[in-house]
């Protein structure tokens, strides 16, 4: 499974998301959005507006979602 972590430096719902999905086992990628106006543009076209902004093979989030990471982890575990 593939997740994709959005971030920006000094968020509090980033660092808390990072850490939970750790907590959970799962492995991640993370992008600096401040580093790429162009993606920052497309996720607000799509309604986007907080970061992080999780991306997986299943859906996509924006804030810090337990609920929604340990979804993800349970829908892992299944297919492991």
């Amino acid at each position: 499974m593939s997740i994709m972590v959005y971030t920006k430096a000094h968020c509090p719902q980033c660092d808390a998301t990072k850490r939970q999905l750790t907590k959970q086992g799962l492995e991640f990628e993370q992008v600096d959005l401040t580093e790429d106006q162009t993606l920052i543009d497309q996720f607000i076209a799509r309604g986007f507006k907080q970061t992080p902004i999780v991306v997986t093979d299943q859906e996509t989030w924006s804030g810090y979602r337990p609920d929604l990471i340990r979804k993800v982890a349970q829908s892992a575990k299944v297919f492991a």
